[in-house]
């Protein structure tokens, strides 16, 4: 059975988007002092010499003293005498650059820097890999996703280790932004795959943007089973409830049942959608007592409107429930609050059925009068049987006559007419012969 459909979906373009990473994570080699120490050790690259690092190392203080046009100056300074400055020296200044523009979140010039940074010939391995990286964060969170793939690439063509999980994860959120779905799922389960063999927890994220590329693809098996491991691992609220909604929408209904019910007495479902929902769920399999007792604490609560529609709904669960007496306030309350008389008319047939003829009579009249009925013939069976029951024979005649003018109850009608004639007929017979 396909229930209220979970809308937990159409947001996940956020959730599933990449964080912008502190400074320390994104950036490599800002950290002169270390840079140096490392230049020093390397002898597969030009040297950096003292002068050029002591002009370096004041530009970076100014920016790390919050001066960032100061430091930008002083790189400018720098700049102007590039041409007496070999390869390893350009790339840390450009590095510093593009530190000092992401730190003002001009994103454009940082990449910008950080490209010129790979394009010096001369610079350490390290420092190429792990720049190569961080331009491809830089993309994404510059929502250029095409760029992210391609700094990825370059990255994969320098690297010689094991690729890590946050590869994975970065190339299946800039496939994920570009629709590309499958692709990005191949990423992250490679992500997750590798977290398991370690025995590590997939992180949360992961499996939400998992559960988005599935649910995009309309492979909501794959989304249930996604939605299976999130409740064990990270048992949210959220999560039980939208398993609950995607058991419905592939056809698990006693699943669904079962979840739901878990999540309410945990406490998880305090949403006004949530609620009804187990509601629904409760009627349709069966359970409408229960239904009609989520429904109307989640109203007495103010969680759910005093509405009529809301009393409406539990006034039918609790005929379907068989307590017919308990359905008449919230039937009233519902009629109460409608313009229209279709209330009124089931306030009716359940008098009838209670033997409350008057009251019977009465409803029927109000529904027949405020009108708008879905079956106004059923309004004026009601009054019939209510009429007949309290001995109006030739009012309940009346309203059989109506009855019998709409199709849907013509034969009932016709029947109750005749029925109601021989009963009159009798009771006149019956009288005249006690006098």
């Amino acid at each position: 059975m396909k229930l209220l459909k979970t809308a937990l979906f159409c947001s996940l373009a956020l959730s599933a988007s990449v964080a912008l990473p502190s400074v320390v994570s994104m950036l490599p080699g800002v950290n002169l002092a270390t840079a140096y120490a490392e230049e020093v050790k390397t002898k597969r690259v030009p040297a950096l010499r003292e002068k050029v690092y002591s002009q370096l190392a004041r530009a970076q203080k100014l920016a790390d003293d919050g001066d960032a046009k100061a430091g930008l100056a002083a790189l400018d300074n720098i700049n102007e005498r590039s041409s007496s400055m070999n390869s390893y020296e350009k790339a840390m200044m450009y590095n510093f650059y593009g530190f000092i523009y992401y730190n003002e979140n001009d994103l454009p010039k940082a990449i910008a820097s950080f490209e010129k940074v790979v394009a010096e010939e001369e610079i350490p391995e390290s420092l190429r890999l792990s720049t190569s990286f961080s331009l491809a964060q830089l993309a994404m969170a510059n929502s250029d996703y095409n760029k992210v793939l391609d700094f990825l690439a370059q990255w994969d063509a320098i690297n010689t280790k094991p690729k890590t999980d946050a590869y994975y994860v970065l190339k299946s959120q800039a496939y994920y932004q570009l629709k590309d779905y499958q692709n990005g799922i191949d990423n992250i389960n490679l992500a997750i795959a590798q977290s398991d063999s370690e025995g590590k927890q997939p992180k949360e994220n992961w499996l939400v943007l998992l559960r988005a590329m599935y649910y995009s693809l309309n492979q909501t098996e794959n989304v249930v089973a996604v939605l299976e491991r999130m409740v064990k691992l990270y048992n949210k609220p959220e999560y039980w409830v939208q398993l609950g909604g995607m058991y419905g929408e592939t056809g698990k209904e006693k699943q669904q049942l079962a979840i739901l019910e878990a999540a309410y007495q945990q406490g998880f479902l305090t949403s006004k959608s949530d609620l009804r929902q187990l509601a629904q769920v409760y009627l349709y399999n069966g359970l409408a007592f229960k239904a009609a007792d989520v429904m109307s604490k989640a109203v007495a609560s103010g969680i759910a409107e005093k509405s009529a529609k809301n009393y409406a709904f539990i006034a039918e669960a609790m005929i379907q429930a068989k307590e017919d007496e308990k359905s008449v306030s919230y039937f009233a309350k519902a009629a109460d609050l409608s313009s229209h008389g279709k209330y009124e008319q089931r306030l009716a047939e359940v008098y009838v059925n209670l033997e409350k003829y008057e009251e019977a009579a009465d409803a029927a009249r109000k529904a027949l009068d405020k009108g708008s009925l879905d079956f106004e013939s059923n309004a004026y069976v009601a009054l019939g049987m209510a009429q007949y029951s309290l001995q109006n024979f030739d009012a309940s005649i009346l309203a059989f006559e109506q009855a019998e003018k709409h199709k849907k109850s013509q034969r009932l009608a016709e029947q109750w007419i005749k029925y109601v004639k021989r009963e009159k007929l009798h009771a006149e017979t019956l009288r005249t012969a006690l006098l």
